[in-house]
């Protein structure tokens, strides 16, 4: 498995929890908002090792935008559970990585 689609699972799963309604928000802003800086940060680092797989990158630009906006109380909560399907989905898939065959 490459690296990019154990930080699809990995971001998917965070994604999940952090659309978890009261659990959630709680952890934001019980951290004053951090959470929502360093899944910037791991998604973006998810996106440049899926496009160099040559994976699906969907989710990870959907992660970004929901870092990014993830601060408004309900529409944060539907962009992480969205993000979290669609990341989760993505890991699911096979990265489409030529193999050389040698003989």
């Amino acid at each position: 498995m490459s690296p990019s689609r154990i930080l699809k699972w990995v971001t998917g799963g965070l994604e999940a929890l952090l659309g978890i309604p009261v659990l959630g928000g709680s952890i934001i802003i019980g951290l004053l908002w951090t959470p929502l800086a360093v899944m910037l940060i791991l998604h973006i680092v998810t996106l440049v090792l899926t496009k160099k797989d040559g994976g699906t990158t969907t989710g990870s630009i959907l992660g970004i935008v929901t870092s990014c906006v993830g601060m408004i109380p309900f529409v944060g909560m539907i962009l992480h559970i969205l993000s979290a399907i669609f990341l989760m989905i993505n890991a699911s898939q096979p990265d489409n990585q030529e193999t050389i065959v040698t003989e």
